[in-house]
């Protein structure tokens, strides 16, 4: 995009709290810097249902994730947060996917406590591993990164199974082990954003998503609180996939889109963000000189 791609951390110096919006693929990614957002997000359970079809059960890989990242990153100058899920396997694993993700030109990652087999943050039945496992999944992920802007961020799913004080104790070690940033999932009231901001003494995230476990709190409250990071992880994905059903349902029941256009971005829109014009103007030169020789 022409120039260098921002750091995360710079990004959550500048704003206070920092909006972090999710871009499920590279063309939303480019509408969400021209909106004026500093920061963007891929989630693991965007990519798991958006690209592959499938839940968020840690079905989907490495692979599958980076394939979005190099997507998003080609297009956009803005640092992109990417949720690794677990991890993707032992130390050694960690350990490539770091710098597999720095290669591909993510700004930061963060990794959690759950078990391989993890389930969305805001279901029941998560499982998480010892701390003392979660620590080395850290350490392995802090070893292997190049960068040193590059930002680790530990995810802790201990609220809702094991309680407020196990949910800190864990975020503690996970700062001591070499976290950057803390991520507590599924907060349940403002004020436990403070006693983690309190505990842990780097910056935290909140993570406000739809129909979940946190209240939708405004970025006002999240920053009184003592929140750094503000994430609205899927909410533009479920308002695209809610427009799309209602266009597939208007075209089979009635037999033309006509009645639906109100919900669709216009082709000269779509051209705007893509700077579609300018490469027909290239176009025209190329085709131009072709002829002239």
């Amino acid at each position: 995009m022409g120039t260098e791609r921002q750091s995360f951390r710079s990004a959550v110096k500048q704003e206070q709290p920092l909006q972090v919006i999710g871009a499920i693929n590279a063309y939303t990614a480019r509408m969400a810097q021209a909106t004026g957002f500093r920061a963007l997000y891929l989630s693991g359970g965007g990519v798991a249902a958006n690209s592959l079809g499938m839940p968020d059960l840690g079905i989907s890989t490495m692979e599958d994730v980076l394939v979005d990242v190099r997507r998003i990153t080609d297009v956009t100058t803005l640092p992109l947060l990417v949720d690794i899920d677990t991890g993707w396997g032992s130390a050694f694993n960690i350990a490539r996917t770091i710098r597999s993700m720095e290669k591909a030109g993510a700004a930061a990652v963060h990794i959690e406590d759950q078990v391989g087999a993890k389930r969305c943050g805001h279901r029941p039945g998560k499982e998480l591993v010892a701390t003392g496992e979660m620590v080395d999944r850290i350490k392995a992920a802090v070893d292997a990164r190049t960068d040193t802007e590059f930002v680790i961020m530990a995810r802790t799913d201990a609220l809702a199974g094991e309680g407020l004080p196990a949910a800190l104790d864990r975020s503690a070690a996970y700062v001591a082990a070499g976290a950057d940033m803390i991520f507590a999932e599924a907060v349940t009231e403002l004020s436990m954003y403070t006693r983690f901001k309190e505990r842990v003494k780097v910056p935290i995230l909140a993570n406000i998503t739809e129909f979940g476990q946190t209240p939708l709190y405004t970025a006002q409250e999240l920053a009184a609180a003592g929140v750094d990071v503000v994430l609205y992880c899927c909410a533009a994905y479920r308002a695209m996939n809610a427009a799309a059903l209602k266009v597939y349902h208007a075209i089979r029941t009635e037999g033309t889109q006509s009645n639906v256009l109100n919900l669709m971005q216009t082709r000269a829109e779509l051209y705007e963000f893509l700077g579609y014009q300018a490469y027909e103007q290239k176009l025209d030169e190329l085709f131009a000189a072709a002829k002239r020789s």
